[in-house]
């Protein structure tokens, strides 16, 4: 199966793609990181549970070593207590073997290995040990023969998979560079006098390509220009001076990041979710907890099988694929049990296990299935490998504080919890490498989604909040409000280079009613001129945007203020757009306007005063040129037309002026 390899360096992050889905990722992050070797100090000593804490010269938790990872450490053979083997302030030489989780510190031990590509040197331990993936006898005798005749008096060795079929040579060379770092290790411990970290693998390319290359791998992409000439070297070293010809080495040139481009990013965030789909139509839920992990399967939607027992066994087998990859891709460890769909049939159980045991043998980690229950569960383990994605990239919710609900008890108040809108989380969850660009523009045959355009949004109609209305008992209490004595305000005008602006306009008469002032004309803002806008779309856009009510405008990039009074201009591809004629300048018409007089106060109440004249209205009616030369010389014609009729009911019935 074809393989690639994707090696973010800035963010010490790598992946491996098999058929366009992630298999594994790799991260090197933290403080404390699996391999490397600290010089620290006994803290205190507890025999109550065979354990001692370290400090590792940080300001984090101390690490954790038991009496069983002492190793070399354990001096006295035949004693089984550890305050006769550590005493507090002792200088240490430990090997972080699990990084820290939660509230635990980082385990440590004292057996020191250092792996290499080809073998891993155990500088305390003892023979020759082979891995269990080399399958041929005739291969297991020669590098047996060869480790042991090469091994370094006093060590153990461990030759890997990768050794098969390798050359004497290369292996001897692999040996000999990694006891030259066991003998600079040790230099350091004896000079050091304070707990720190005496060596970790700085070079990230290095690690991925030890631990995730194979003869699989067709491609490796690298996003820095140093670490693809780092990976060139190094794969010359292992091949003798040659890459592989069907190897292809290449640089992340594009815009977006290579964790984008590659949907990286979001294929971490779909393993944070509890829920995976199965191909067939059902589903696998994954529930990690403080002491082990849960996983149930579930058939879904999966009904086309034609009896019951087929569809369990077929989902049963799917789920068995995809449970061996989640644990690779989220680096699940620990105590795991999965509880597959009940099978009656012994048989079909025994296929399963068989099956599953098949699944898991790719994986690094070697996952050991202990049992079927009764109950139909399947218990495993996996041994544990730096920390999982939920460690990694996850964080407790601020609301819930990770407990995955809301508790709303008697007598306490409500925590209203901000809604995100519907646009904006869908932007969020979207893996597309450019959401930026996509939201200014919408190409054609895109992955876009314009249901979820700010712009488009759903016109409902708003509800008039009820009137709340006050008891009748808060009413009656509640004291009349005073009266105050009129006063009488002049309006104010203040004269401002845009406009005239007014205080007040309402003026006071004795006795406490109002009588509106007259107000002063302000001269309105001079209109914006029209902008025109050329948008050019194709028939089918048309009708979409037309259909689904969106603006031509998403399309194209405008910065600054948006001007309201704007025309757009539809063109077709490839057509030049057609002029847009200005509209005809408006006819100005001179009314008389009618003047009204103050209103004249008499006892206490305003009387208003008639019209001093009957206003004249003329309508000018202005007649088109035509063609005909006589009529170029008609005058405009002037039509007197009498008031309205509501006009004229006023008039006669209001009192004439003193």
């Amino acid at each position: 199966m074809p393989k690639q390899i994707i090696i973010a360096e800035q963010h010490r992050i790598a992946a491996v793609f098999a058929e366009d889905r992630i298999e594994e990722i790799v991260v090197a992050k933290g403080t404390h990181q699996v391999g490397d070797i600290f010089v620290g100090t006994i803290e205190n000593v507890l025999p109550s549970i065979d354990a001692a804490f370290v400090n590792l010269g940080s300001a984090e938790k101390n690490g954790f070593i038991h009496i069983s990872d002492l190793g070399p450490l354990r001096t006295k053979r035949n004693s089984t207590n550890i305050t006769e083997l550590l005493m507090p302030q002792q200088k240490v030489l430990v090997q972080v073997m699990k990084e820290p989780t939660g509230n635990k510190g980082p385990r440590l031990t004292g057996n020191i290995s250092l792996p290499g590509r080809y073998v891993v040197l155990l500088p305390f331990g003892m023979g020759v040990n082979l891995s269990r993936r080399i399958l041929k006898e005739n291969e297991r005798n020669r590098l047996r023969a060869l480790g042991i005749l090469i091994k370094p008096p006093g060590m153990g060795m461990l030759i890997r998979t990768e050794a098969e079929g390798v050359a004497e040579d290369l292996i001897i060379e692999d040996l000999d560079n990694l006891q030259r770092q066991w003998e600079s290790i040790q230099q350091e411990y004896q000079n050091a006098k304070t707990p720190r970290l005496l060596d970790r693998e700085q070079d990230f390319v290095t690690r991925v390509l030890r631990d995730l290359y194979s003869a699989e791998v067709n491609r490796i992409v690298v996003d820095t220009a140093d670490g693809l000439r780092r990976v060139k070297q190094q794969l010359q070293v292992w091949g003798n001076g040659k890459i592989p010809p069907s190897l292809a080495i290449d640089l992340h040139q594009e815009s977006s990041s290579i964790m984008e481009y590659y949907r990286v990013n979001a294929a971490i965030r779909e393993a944070l979710r509890p829920r995976v789909d199965l191909p067939s139509g059902g589903y696998i839920i994954i529930e990690p907890t403080e002491a082990l992990t849960v996983i149930d399967v579930n058939s879904g939607s999966f009904t086309t099988s034609k009896t019951s027992r087929e569809t369990v066994v077929w989902t049963n087998f799917e789920a068995a694929t995809e449970i061996a990859r989640q644990l690779r891709l989220r680096n699940i460890a620990g105590v795991i049990i999965v509880d597959f769909i009940d099978m009656e049939c012994r048989e079909d159980q025994l296929k399963l296990l068989e099956y599953f045991c098949h699944c898991l043998y790719a994986d690094k980690a070697r996952p050991q299935i202990a049992q079927l229950t009764e109950l139909g569960l399947v218990e495993l383990t996996r041994k544990r490998q730096g920390q999982s994605l939920y460690e990694m990239f996850g964080q407790p919710c601020p609301h819930c504080s990770g407990l995955g609900i809301l508790a709303h008890l008697p007598g306490e108040e409500q925590e209203e919890v901000p809604l995100v809108p519907l646009h904006q989380l869908s932007s969020l969850e979207s893996s597309d490498p450019f959401p930026d660009e996509r939201e200014k523009q919408l190409v054609g045959g895109t992955d876009r989604n314009i249901m979820f355009h700010p712009n488009y949004q759903e016109r409902l109609p708003r509800r008039r909040r009820a009137k709340r209305e006050e008891p009748k008992e808060l009413t009656e209490r509640r004291a009349p409000t005073p009266k105050v004595a009129a006063v009488e305000v002049r309006p104010r005008l203040e004269v401002t280079p845009d406009r005239v602006s007014e205080e007040a306009e309402v003026e006071t008469v004795p006795g406490g009613e109002k009588v509106a002032a007259p107000k002063p004309r302000v001269k309105p803002d001079p209109p914006e001129p029209a902008e025109v806008v050329t948008v050019t779309m194709t028939p089918q856009e048309q009708q979409v945007y037309s259909f689904m009510g969106i603006s031509p405008l998403v399309l194209v990039n405008r910065e600054g203020k948006e001007n309201k009074n704007t025309i757009v201009r539809i063109a077709l591809p490839g057509e030049e757009p057609k002029p847009i004629e200005p509209p005809p300048p408006p006819v100005e018409r001179e009314i008389e306007t009618p003047t009204i007089e103050r209103a004249k106060v008499e006892n206490g109440s305003p009387r208003f005063v008639s019209l001093t004249e009957q206003p004249k209205i003329e309508i000018v009616a202005i007649r088109p040129r035509e063609e005909n030369k006589e009529k170029e010389g008609s005058e405009e014609s002037v039509l007197p037309v009498s008031p309205p009729a509501s006009r004229r009911r006023r008039s006669s019935s209001t009192p004439t002026p003193e």
